[in-house]
């Protein structure tokens, strides 16, 4: 089987914007002083559903590649501290970390020399490369719906 169509369109599915707006695109109309703001108790602020995005999909990667890649515990590891206070460069650093490891994620799907529906040697059983890549596209566009939502409620 030649696997070229379902690694790109892997690809597209990673990056967004087919079926809904990209994070590049929620990024560029972004009111960093917006970010922290919670639209009412108990509703995450944008910059809290953008860090567990990252950090989610760091997890994800790491537990793809790394046998040795320890996830953080659930849920606390996978939400910022209540006592971080997000700043403009906590908040660069959020995208640039987001980013990074989603072109990480992309070389992996791009990677011939990997048999996305492989088992992954050290991950738990049926746990293959595709579901990994899937389960990042899923949940940050989950998520990134969330932040849209968040951002929506914030500035009216």
């Amino acid at each position: 089987m030649d696997d070229k169509v379902l690694r790109k369109e892997l690809i597209e599915l990673l990056k967004g914007g087919q079926a809904h707006s990209t994070l590049e695109e929620v990024l560029a109309e972004l009111d960093p002083k917006l970010c922290n703001k919670q639209p009412q108790n108990g509703i995450r602020s944008a910059y809290e559903e953008l860090e567990h995005m990252r950090l989610a999909q760091e997890d994800i990667l790491r537990y793809t590649l790394d046998p040795s890649w320890e996830s953080p515990e659930w849920p606390d590891g996978f939400w910022p501290s209540d006592n971080d206070v997000m700043t403009e460069e906590i908040l660069k650093n959020t995208v640039s970390g987001f980013f990074s490891d989603l072109d990480e994620l992309i070389a992996l799907a791009q990677n011939p020399e990997i048999d996305l529906t492989s088992q992954i040697p050290h991950g738990e059983k049926g746990h293959t490369y595709l579901r990994e890549i899937l389960l990042v596209a899923d949940h940050n566009a989950y998520h990134l719906g969330k932040v849209v939502r968040t951002l929506i409620q914030v500035s009216e």
